[in-house]
């Protein structure tokens, strides 16, 4: 039975590299993108989210904050901005920036800085629920708590 090959790469280093891997679950650009053994070719833009790795009965969760996929011959290639390991996320560290940005969104200045802000939390939020997935816990952490969601 074929398997697939999956590299994610950032700019610093090799961060997850494995053969053997039954399905590829990421944030494409316009949606979740499932790749599975014997994918079509395919290149795709990446958005912020999480990417699932499975392998027979594990799954691997990162953190991916943009970048390029690419599919072909059962190798799914990631080059992506920014890249974590749920093991590698400072739940901590993860929690404290989401508050730090909520608080600046609650400042409400100009729209860059709303706009900072903004993309602050969901990396915040995209770091927490890997990371809580991984643990057991609860990772809800949507737009309920987005100040102006909605708006």
């Amino acid at each position: 039975m074929a398997k697939l090959r999956v590299e994610v790469i950032t700019a610093e280093r090799l961060v997850y590299e494995a053969d053997d891997v039954d399905m590829v679950v990421a944030p494409g650009a316009e949606g979740m993108l499932g790749i599975l053994p014997r994918h079509a070719p395919l290149i795709s833009l990446l958005s912020m989210g999480e990417m699932r790795i499975k392998k027979g009965g594990a799954e691997q969760s990162l953190a991916i904050f943009g970048g390029f996929l690419e599919v072909a011959n059962n190798v799914v290639r990631v080059l992506a901005d920014t890249a974590e390991r749920a093991e590698e996320i400072d739940e901590a560290r993860a929690e404290e920036a989401r508050q730090r940005a909520l608080a600046r969104l609650r400042e409400r200045t100009t729209e860059i800085d709303r706009a900072r802000a903004e993309a602050a939390f969901r990396r915040a939020v995209v770091r927490l629920e890997v990371a809580r997935k991984r643990r057991g816990r609860s990772a809800s952490l949507r737009q309920e708590e987005f100040p102006g969601a909605g708006e």
